[in-house]
């Protein structure tokens, strides 16, 4: 098991480009006997880029590495711990049910 994160979708300012927002997901899946159990988180991280760095990426030059990066280093090593981990209970709780739906009749 390997969380994957992506990004849906970038945020930026018409004006100079500059990403103001990501919208992230993070997804793990786990195949036991041919059934496969999966856990995702969703959110979203703001940043306030400032242009006149020497370490500024223009909008089109951007990549999905660089815009994940900047999200994980945002959100902090502890944070994405945690949603990682978070993750990995959505499979576990999905592969050992406590409770379950249904009506008795």
């Amino acid at each position: 098991m390997a969380v994957t994160w992506t990004i849906a979708t970038l945020e930026h300012e018409l004006s100079d480009g500059a990403v103001v927002i990501s919208h992230w997901r993070a997804n793990d899946s786990e195949v036991v006997d041919d059934v496969t159990y999966s856990g995702s988180s969703y959110g979203t991280c703001g940043f306030a880029p400032d242009p006149s760095s020497p370490s500024y990426v223009p909008y089109a030059d951007i990549t999905e590495e660089m815009a994940i990066g900047w999200t994980k280093d945002s959100l902090g090593e502890e944070q994405v711990e945690s949603i990682e981990a978070s993750i990995a209970a959505q499979i576990d709780a999905e592969k050992n049910p406590t409770q379950e739906a249904g009506v008795p009749w």
